[in-house]
């Protein structure tokens, strides 16, 4: 499975910006996808993540309440609606492919199979 990250820029304070990630090759074998961020000289964290069982999404307490991820139907491209954005989630955004339907690490990097490479979002104040 690859994995192409995109839609990240430079917006101010307040704006949105929406990220895509476009699976391609065996992703039927896929029962999920996450976004993570890494920000400069910090680790990287989860954001969100979605299940395609019962469509369920999770995320982190940071972003809850001002970014959404959801799925297009039919096509493998899983979307990061960013509102609200602030100066602190400024970093590279990664989008990575779960092979398992659990949700029980849904938030944890090792949750995930394949990784795409990152897009950079940088919100000036």
């Amino acid at each position: 499975v690859q994995l192409q990250a995109s839609g990240g820029g430079l917006v101010q304070a307040g704006g949105s910006l929406k990220l895509s990630c476009a699976a391609s090759g065996r992703t039927s074998t896929t029962s999920g996808m996450g976004w993570f961020r890494q920000a400069p000289g910090k680790e990287q964290e989860f954001v969100a993540a979605i299940r395609w069982s019962g469509m369920g999404t999770y995320y982190a307490d940071s972003v809850k309440g001002r970014f959404t991820i959801s799925r297009a139907n039919a096509k493998n491209t899983v979307y990061l609606q960013m509102n609200s954005l602030k100066p602190e989630d400024t970093a590279v955004y990664f989008c990575a492919a779960a092979i398992s339907p659990s949700g029980s690490n849904a938030r944890s990097r090792s949750g995930y199979d394949y990784w795409g490479q990152g897009t950079l979002v940088t919100v000036s104040s």
